[in-house]
């Protein structure tokens, strides 16, 4: 597949609804849905409902944490497309919370540049790179309510 077909995929609320069913039942429970994903950015909205709530009337953790490994895991999968086999996996997490979150977050990543120039370093070599990559999660009003880091290892296949 390439980039254009990935992305559009991506931006169709229906066939991006259909690959969380499929691969990711948890993302779907929750009611993640891809805002945007292009080149540069990747936005996810996770709805504060009964799905994704704590027993404090607020978004859980772990929601907030799935929607941001989400924002930066699709851009990562973006660069992939056409490209020899690369395995990704998330070997860190991180996440600091600002302000109750009781209503539908967005989180977005906005470093499309940097995974795509890491992506290329390790197709030139041998060597495995980590990635630290940042998603900030907004409310309705723009206030920053999380941010998650996910640290993501890139590694061609077939080298040891």
């Amino acid at each position: 597949m390439n980039k254009r077909t990935f992305f559009e995929n991506a931006n169709s609320r229906f066939r991006m609804g259909l690959y969380m069913f499929l691969k990711l039942p948890a993302a779907w429970f929750m009611g993640l849905r891809v805002v945007q994903c292009n080149e540069e950015k990747c936005a996810v909205a996770l709805p504060y409902r009964w799905r994704s709530q704590n027993p404090f009337r607020s978004t859980y953790f772990a929601a907030q944490c799935a929607a941001g490994e989400m924002s930066t895991g699709l851009l990562a999968l973006a660069c992939l497309q056409e490209q020899p086999p690369v395995s990704m996996l998330v070997t860190h997490i991180e996440a600091d919370f600002f302000k109750k979150a009781s209503e539908t977050l967005t989180f977005t990543c906005e470093e499309g540049a940097l995974i795509e120039a890491t992506i290329q370093q390790v197709l030139s070599g041998e060597d495995a790179h980590t990635l630290l990559l940042h998603s900030k999660g907004r409310l309705p009003d723009g206030t920053i309510a999380s941010e998650i880091r996910v640290q993501w290892s890139f590694k061609r296949k077939g080298s040891s």
